[in-house]
């Protein structure tokens, strides 16, 4: 396999409904903070999803969150060495970049967003 996705994101303008709905519905826990950078979503709206090891199940973390006028979107997130390779990378292929890099505030993730030729939203995280 080449690289993995290593984040998932459901993001709505009603990130408390969102949380809501969708822990009743997989029994996902979230810890409520800050996203990566606020093109993700509002200050203090995004609620992280981590995997539960505990029990020898697995997955990837996510999160969901937004705000007023974040547009509506699912997205995954696929690691890769640097962001900034990977969207003029995208771009020499017939994407577009759509937003990034964009840096968490303590540097340790960097994030970026950008559509394939069809138009669907891929988003892409490295370490910082």
């Amino acid at each position: 396999m080449g690289l993995p996705v290593v984040h998932f994101e459901i993001i709505g303008t009603d990130p408390q409904r969102l949380r809501t709905y969708y822990g009743a519905l997989f029994d996902w826990q979230f810890d409520v903070g800050d996203a990566a950078a606020e093109a993700v979503s509002a200050p203090g709206t995004y609620g992280f999803v981590h995997p539960d090891t505990s029990t020898g199940g697995g997955g990837i973390p996510g999160g969901v969150g937004g705000g007023a006028g974040y547009p509506h979107r699912t997205l995954f997130y696929v690691g890769v060495p640097d962001v900034e390779v990977a969207l003029r990378q995208a771009e020499h292929l017939g994407g577009a970049r759509v937003s990034g890099p964009h840096s968490n505030r303590d540097g340790t993730l960097v994030v970026g967003f950008f559509t394939d030729p069809e138009g669907h939203l891929v988003g892409l995280a490295a370490a910082g």
